[in-house]
């Protein structure tokens, strides 16, 4: 049950997101919401705050990170993954797929928790949830940090990025997805490949746009020419 609510959110999620394979990435199946789905009536039930149902629809960073993660299984096969503000839990999934020892995925919205273990379930994988923002802590005990769509706002990019060179200083590798949002740390970022996908909010004929994947480099270290495209 949902505090506040009346109602089973997993349930809930089974009942009124059919699953279904994504866009760019038809390994992975998930949960997604449409236009019939009820999430207005769910915002309006929760008296404790529903927030934004990112959770509920594809974005093109984790797009892009876990179609890189797929095809090149070496980055993350037989180690120890974090998905940072894992959302739908894609990123998660492939690292899972791709032969991750181990997959955990962060989230501070319990509903993105409850789809992160329905979808994860739906793939035939193992994930461990944490509700919790890790970001304000130190560097857990992992060997790669996947970060998608995480830096849409200013406030929330430097927060990360403080985590990410926490990480970096503990011998963590950061991989970042991210369609060139304005507060990238665009310096510091090396570009490993860009993957053409069709983002949530975009019409179903809408032509595909490309989404990055970046490693963080450390602090003073100069990142290849290509980040600043």
């Amino acid at each position: 049950m949902v505090r506040g609510l009346d109602l089973d959110l997993e349930q809930f999620i089974r009942a009124n997101l059919p699953i279904a394979p994504v866009p760019a990435v038809p390994e992975i199946r998930l949960h997604k919401a449409g236009p019939a789905s009820g999430l207005r009536r769910l915002a309006e039930l929760d008296e404790h705050g529903f927030g934004s149902p990112y959770w509920a629809y594809y974005w093109g960073g984790g797009l892009a990170l876990a179609r890189h993660i797929l095809d090149r299984p070496e980055i993350v096969a037989g180690r120890r993954v974090l998905d940072l503000g894992a959302g739908s839990g894609i990123v998660g999934i492939a690292a899972a797929k791709a032969g991750a020892s181990e997959v955990i995925a962060a989230e501070t919205d319990r509903y993105a928790v409850a789809a992160i273990e329905l979808n994860a379930a739906a793939n035939g994988v193992t994930i461990s949830t944490v509700l919790n923002d890790l970001t304000a802590g130190p560097p857990p005990p992992v060997d790669v940090v996947a970060v998608g769509d995480l830096f849409y706002a200013r406030d929330l990019a430097e927060r990360v990025t403080a985590f990410l060179d926490r990480c970096l200083e503990a011998g963590i590798d950061v991989l970042i997805g991210d369609p060139w949002r304005a507060f990238l740390p665009r310096s510091r970022l090396q570009l490993i490949a860009e993957y053409p996908v069709l983002e949530f909010g975009e019409a179903g004929n809408a032509a595909a746009k490309p989404s990055a994947v970046f490693s963080l480099m450390p602090q003073g270290r100069a990142a290849g020419p290509a980040a600043a495209a």
